[in-house]
């Protein structure tokens, strides 16, 4: 059956999407429940989402008053979650996910920060990758962790200075003899103290309006840039998120020149809202679980019409995540 209610935009007035996050911690990016963070955005109507969710109501047969990805996972709801993903959805063509690998996210801000040298980024990346395939990624855990705290907006109470701290963890990793090229990066992350120390004193003096380390801006770009062209502006309805302040949301209109306005609204009001949290949810965990080896081939072939082509996600260790842009 068709789906009726499309909202249609010309290329004068702002076209209306709603957004909604899932694996969202903020500048935390190690140490965190979740692997990837994901962002959906959806470009439907109030009377359309709200009858895709009916229809999901209708397929699961639960009481829950709010729906989340987590009804569509369970085993015995596999095939409402597959025609969700389906070109028989509502959802299909009309919802976009921006997915991001938060230690590919990490460490390619580092070495933006540290080295201006993307290249780098892409050795640590698959050296990273090397160590989930044999297990042994906690030896990189403690470099990760100091990594993070450089990077962040607010220090951890409970951490060692956080520039003396990402020193030890880089030279305690190099004893460890990280095979090359990796060893010759981390040469030049260990050389890069001076900048290190810069970037801090740069946080502390004048904290960015918007965090470097926050996945939440460069989702919400790339769901403006997705969804507008030229001359078509964008306004947002997205889900209450505290760290969308308003000075927050002002330098992300400033930073994004197209969109208009973005509005937070409580997702139990919004079936927009519903049904890009309940598609960003689904294809975060199943991107996550494909990431890690432990993929479901039938659910993984049903990504690729929702996921955004710029996500930042590994693919292999011989794979740059720069590769996927």
């Amino acid at each position: 059956m068709p789906w009726q209610g499309d909202p249609v935009a010309t290329d004068h007035a702002p076209l209306e999407i709603a957004c909604d996050e899932s694996g969202y911690e903020g500048e935390k990016l190690v140490g965190t429940t979740t692997d990837v963070f994901a962002h959906g955005s959806v470009h439907l109507s109030y009377a359309a989402a709200a009858e895709c969710m009916a229809e999901l109501r209708a397929r699961i047969r639960s009481p829950a008053t709010e729906y989340k990805a987590n009804h569509l996972l369970r085993e015995k709801h596999r095939r409402v979650l597959v025609w969700l993903l389906s070109p028989a959805s509502p959802a299909f063509g009309a919802t976009h996910v921006y997915l991001v690998d938060k230690t590919t996210f990490l460490l390619d801000r580092l070495v933006t920060v540290l080295l201006d040298d993307p290249a780098q980024a892409a050795v640590l990346c698959r050296e990273v990758i090397l160590a989930r395939e044999a297990r042994t990624a906690v030896h990189w855990r403690p470099f990760l962790q100091s990594a993070n705290d450089l990077l962040r907006t607010k220090e951890r109470p409970d951490a060692v200075p956080p520039v003396e701290g990402f020193v030890r963890a880089v030279e305690a990793l190099r004893r460890g003899g990280p095979a090359e090229p990796a060893d010759q990066t981390l040469k030049l992350l260990a050389a890069a103290r001076s900048r290190a120390e810069a970037h801090r004193m740069a946080v502390h003096t004048s904290p960015p309006a918007l965090p470097l380390l926050d996945p939440l801006v460069p989702a919400i770009e790339r769901a403006v840039r997705f969804w507008g062209h030229p001359g078509r502006p964008v306004t947002i309805v997205h889900d209450r998120q505290n760290t969308l302040r308003p000075d927050r949301v002002a330098a992300l209109r400033d930073r994004i020149p197209a969109l208009a306005g973005l509005t937070l609204v409580s997702s139990e009001n919004d079936p927009r809202v519903q049904v890009a949290d309940i598609v960003a949810g689904a294809v975060r965990k199943i991107a996550s679980d494909e990431l890690v080896g432990a993929g479901d081939p039938e659910l993984t072939a049903l990504l690729p019409p929702f996921v955004d082509s710029a996500s930042l996600l590994p693919t292999s260790a011989s794979t740059s995540p720069h590769e996927r842009r």
